[in-house]
C-alpha cells in the first residue's frame, strides 16, 4: 500500500509538466488602494444595558454598575441616595463604533455592545443613551437602542449550555452622528494612493493604468506602496477620484502559503513552486497489549494456589522506505497538492511537510502562520 501511494506521488508530482500560471483577474483600483487622509475614526463609550431578564451584573461584584445607574436616575430626577437597591437586570457595557469618513451630522452608524461585568447575557436588553468619544475626548455620536445578541445561555441546577457569545451584541444603526470631523478634501494640493498590499510591480501598473486612462502623466510611483497624483489647476479631487477608481488592472501577487494551525486550514497561492526535494511522511507506532494468563494448580496438589501470569505483547510499526518520494523542480501548485493527497497526507501532516520544506529552502513562497 505504501509503495503504491509513493508511486502515485511520484507520478503526480515527479512528472515534468509545464503549467502556465493562471492569469490574475482584473481588479478595480478602488479595491487595491486607499486615498491618503480618507479613513474612519474609532469611537468608544461607557453605558448601561437595562431590561435584562435577571442576567445582569451582580451589583455587589460590580460597584461601578450601581454607581452609573444611580447617576442616571439622579439626572432623571429620582433620588436614590441612601437607598438599598440591588437590581439584577442592569449590565455595564463598553460601546464601540467606527465613524466612517465623510459622515455628516444626523447619519446613523452601527455600534457594538460588550459587557464588562459579570452579566450572563445581554439578550433582550436595551442600551441607554450613551455618548461616544473619539481619541480627542470629544463626543461625535450618541448610541441607544435594543441590543441584538446571536448567542444564548441556558442553565439549571446541575448543567448549563452556552451557544455563541451572549455577553456581546450589536445595534444596527444604533448611533446618530452629532459632530462632523473637519476634512476639506477639495482643497488638497495633491492626492496620494496607498496600496493595501505594497508591491513595486503593482504600483507601476497602477501608475501606467492611470496615465493611460487620463491621457496625461498625472500619476507617479513614489515607492512600493504609494502612487502620487498631481492636480492641475481647476481639477476637482473628488471628480478625479471618481474617474480613476473604476480603472481595472491585474495586480501582482506574491507566492504565499497561509496556514491556520488551530483549524488545520491551508491556503496556497497560484504561484507557489518548489525545488527538488525528497519527502518522507510517516510515524513510528508502538502498540502494547496486555493478555494476562490465569494459572491453576494441579488437581489434588498440596499447598497449591492460583496465580495470574502477566503476558505482554509489544508491536512496533514503522513506515518503510517505500514512503519516500522525490518532488521534482518547478512543480506547480496543482501537482504538489495532487501528490500529497495521493500519499494520503492529512491536513495536519501537510502543514508539517510545508513548514519543513520552507526550512529546507525548497518551498519558494512566503509562509504565513496564524
Amino acid at each position: 500500500m505504501m509503495k503504491r501511494a509513493a508511486a502515485a506521488l511520484t507520478l503526480a508530482i515527479g512528472a515534468c509538466i509545464t503549467a502556465l500560471s493562471p492569469a490574475s483577474a482584473d481588479v478595480r483600483l478602488k479595491d487595491l488602494v486607499d486615498v491618503e487622509g480618507v479613513r474612519g475614526n474609532d469611537l468608544v463609550g461607557y453605558g448601561l444595558v437595562i431590561g435584562l431578564n435577571g442576567t445582569g451584573d451582580t451589583l455587589r461584584n460590580s460597584p461601578y454598575t450601581e454607581e452609573a445607574l444611580a447617576n442616571i436616575l439622579e439626572r432623571l430626577g429620582v433620588n436614590v441616595q441612601g437607598e438599598d437597591f440591588r437590581p439584577n437586570n442592569v449590565a455595564a457595557v463598553l460601546v464601540t463604533a467606527e465613524l466612517p469618513p465623510f459622515s455628516r451630522r444626523g447619519s446613523r452608524i452601527d455600534v457594538t455592545v460588550s459587557s464588562i461585568g459579570d452579566a450572563k447575557s445581554l439578550s433582550g436588553g436595551t442600551l441607554v443613551m450613551t455618548p461616544l468619544n473619539a481619541a480627542d475626548n470629544q463626543i461625535y455620536a450618541v448610541a441607544q437602542g435594543s441590543v441584538l445578541v446571536s448567542g444564548f445561555k441556558a442553565e439549571g441546577d446541575a448543567e448549563s449550555v452556552v451557544e455563541g457569545v451572549p455577553t456581546a451584541g450589536t445595534i444596527p444603526g444604533g448611533a446618530f452622528v452629532e459632530k462632523e470631523i473637519e476634512f476639506n478634501f477639495a482643497q488638497m494640493p495633491r492626492i496620494r494612493l496607498a496600496l493595501r498590499d505594497p508591491d513595486f510591480t503593482t504600483a507601476e501598473r497602477v501608475e501606467t493604468a492611470i496615465n493611460q486612462s487620463s491621457g496625461a502623466p498625472i500619476a507617479r510611483m513614489m515607492d512600493a506602496g504609494t502612487v502620487e497624483l498631481s492636480l492641475a489647476d481647476g481639477v476637482d479631487p473628488a471628480r478625479l477620484i471618481s474617474r480613476i477608481e473604476n480603472i481595472t488592472l491585474q495586480p501582482a501577487q506574491k507566492a504565499r502559503v497561509v496556514i491556520d494551525q488551530r483549524s488545520g486550514t491551508i491556503v496556497l497561492g497560484a504561484d507557489v513552486t518548489v525545488s527538488t526535494v525528497a519527502v518522507s511522511q510517516g510515524n513510528l507506532s508502538i502498540r502494547i497489549t496486555e493478555t494476562p494468563v490465569v494459572s491453576q494448580p494441579n488437581p489434588f496438589s498440596r499447598n497449591g494456589e492460583t496465580i495470574v501470569v502477566p503476558r505482554t505483547t509489544v508491536d512496533v510499526f514503522e513506515t518503510g522506505p517505500g514512503n519516500i518520494a522525490t518532488v521534482q523542480q518547478n512543480v506547480t501548485l496543482s501537482d504538489l497538492v495532487s501528490g500529497l493527497n495521493a500519499l494520503g497526507v492529512s491536513p495536519r501532516e501537510m502543514i508539517d511537510i510545508l513548514k519543513t520544506m520552507k526550512t529546507a529552502g525548497a518551498l519558494h513562497a512566503e509562509l504565513v502562520l496564524q
